[in-house]
């Protein structure tokens, strides 16, 4: 019998495409360990002023935010564009509200 070479084939790609994921996915998971420990040497040694350091802090939990969506959440895959869209109209929803409600005490 002979053996399907395409099978073979892409068998090979999917293990090459399951690798570069996995790396992907390790790496991004390293720098959200690595922003972790920055965020918890600001607020625990005190060394720089409280309102970049809450700047800084904003910063960095966007990033983490955008590393959970594309990377874990598999945001940047095809097919995801309707639970992308319903996130991001729930994000503005949540600030303009939160917005509003503080314009509402100040002033």
């Amino acid at each position: 019998m002979t053996d399907n070479t395409n099978t073979n084939q892409l068998t090979d790609y999917h293990k090459q495409k399951n690798k570069e994921e996995m790396k992907r996915n390790v790496i991004s998971f390293a720098l959200m360990i690595i922003s972790t420990i920055i965020a918890f040497v600001i607020v625990g040694s005190g060394i720089m002023d409280r309102i970049f350091a809450v700047f800084l802090l904003f910063i960095l939990a966007t990033i983490q935010v955008a590393f959970q969506f594309f990377y874990f959440m598999h945001m940047k895959d095809k097919g995801h564009a309707l639970p992308a869209v319903m996130i991001v109209g729930g994000t503005w929803a949540a600030f303009l509200t939160v917005f509003g409600l503080v314009a509402a005490v100040w002033w």
